[in-house]
């Protein structure tokens, strides 16, 4: 276990256990004044002076630094790479557990390597669809990050809360959050890397991103256009190997290349993850631009095509895949394309088939109503009809609303209106306002579309 207490406690109990005056700790080299402000707090040794005193007390310098041996450490290390693999290839929860089991072992005399496990914890929570504790969480690590800004950024702290508070339907917050960060990153340059990456996917959630020429949704594009969207290799084998290769050199104890191994296997799910986030980027941002039109749909269309053969080579992201269709598919409506539009969105239901109730199947349909009501068929309340059906029943869950839920209660809302069936109109606008976290007797009330747009 580490050691308790500060770098001058340590310094002091050494000392003491050694039977050493401050004078002769200090040596010909040092002070004893010096000594005396290192053990009370009010200085802390530079390297060469660690150095020098860890070996007059007879402890690595690791030791007298982080109150951690470097076996005790590299173990450290190695916990936190196994659980950020469960976090990106595992088990979310089970991530939360053991960055939770590294928070206890580090202790706060081992701030750096605590603030990261804290980190974990949050973005595990997050995974999770906990966005109640994850937004405590990061809200926590965001005052450490002001007060202690050599262990945590502050930019992806407040990125990630931008995100959380727009999960949880603090628009305002999260609309504010995104502001500051984005002021950040422009002052910065930044269009590259993860900060850059999440900060576009936050943005184009957001209400920041509503109309067409916001900041949000230039910034956006100039990361999409930056960074491209590259093709998603599935290396999912590759990357269970160098995981169970590093837990067996772990048992075998060697922590060196266990941890060599963790590393490799984060790294090689790395280009995965950026393209799975990018093209969830050029979906909403595809989706966003289609839906008010103009010259930019022809780019809308290539950012879309390009999002839409991202996730068929992962069985597991049958969402995701879905979702890339059906932007591809609104984006063709927009431009006149129907036949395109309408073979994109059964492409979708059918990538979904054994899937129901998800608001991807139900937005399919509603392309295919889209396509019906333009080219005059009669079949449009059918249609919709079974738009209604992929959305099913089921009460929405009081913990935090469902952003893509309401929006797709909203537009079957808006095409019952369309085509006069004002009941069934009036019951997907109930059913927008729950899904989007709104409650109460709502019986007799007309509602405005736009409130759950």
């Amino acid at each position: 276990m580490p050691s308790q207490g500060t770098i001058g406690d340590r310094v002091r109990g050494l000392r003491l256990s050694r039977r050493m005056s401050q004078a002769q700790l200090a040596g010909p080299d040092l002070s004893d004044s010096y000594v005396s402000l290192i053990e009370s707090g009010k200085r802390t040794p530079t390297p060469v002076v660690a150095r020098l005193l860890a070996e007059r007390l007879g402890c690595t310098t690791e030791f007298l630094l982080h109150g951690i041996e470097p076996r005790q450490r590299i173990d450290t290390e190695l916990g936190l790479r196994h659980a950020e693999l469960e976090l990106y290839h595992g088990d979310p929860a089970v991530a939360a557990e053991r960055f939770g089991e590294i928070v206890k072992v580090a202790g706060e005399e081992n701030a750096m390597l605590a603030a990261h496990a804290r980190l974990g914890r949050a973005r595990s929570l997050e995974s999770q669809g906990r966005i109640g504790p994850a937004v405590e969480a990061f809200e926590r690590l965001r005052r450490e990050a002001a007060a202690h800004p050599e262990r945590l950024a502050d930019l992806p702290l407040t990125v990630a809360l931008s995100r959380c508070y727009q999960r949880a339907g603090d628009t305002l917050r999260a609309y504010d959050l995104a502001v500051h960060a984005l002021t950040q990153v422009n002052q910065l340059g930044l269009t590259q890397g993860e900060i850059a990456v999440d900060l576009a996917a936050s943005l184009v959630e957001s209400e920041a991103a509503r109309t067409p020429n916001s900041q949000a949704m230039s910034y956006a594009r100039r990361v999409l256009s930056v960074n491209g969207i590259p093709n998603a290799l599935n290396r999912t084998a590759e990357i269970k190997a160098l995981w169970q290769a590093s837990i067996t050199a772990a048992e075998g104890e060697d922590s060196a290349l266990a941890v060599h191994l963790a590393d490799d296997a984060i790294a090689t799910g790395r280009p995965a993850r950026m393209a799975f986030r990018l093209a969830l980027i050029a979906m909403d941002w595809s989706r966003l631009t289609a839906s008010v039109g103009g010259e930019s749909l022809d780019e809308a269309h290539e950012f879309a095509s390009l999002a839409s053969k991202v996730f068929a080579p992962f069985p597991e992201r049958v969402d995701e895949h879905a979702k890339a269709h059906i932007a591809l598919a609104y984006v063709q409506l927009r431009s006149g394309h129907v036949d395109g539009a309408a073979t994109l969105a059964r492409a979708a239901l059918e990538v979904l088939s054994g899937r129901p109730g998800t608001p991807f199947g139900a937005t399919a349909h509603l392309v295919l109503s889209e396509v019906a009501l333009t080219r005059g068929d009669k079949d449009v309340t059918a249609i919709l009809h079974s738009a209604k059906e992929a959305l099913g029943d089921q009460p929405y869950d009081l913990s935090g609303p469902d952003r893509d839920a309401a929006r797709t209660w909203r537009e079957l809302g808006d095409l019952y209106g369309q085509v006069g069936e004002g009941d069934e109109q009036m019951s997907a606008y109930r059913r927008a306002l729950e899904a989007a976290g709104v409650r109460g007797a709502m019986v007799g009330v007309t509602v405005d579309s736009a409130l759950v747009r």
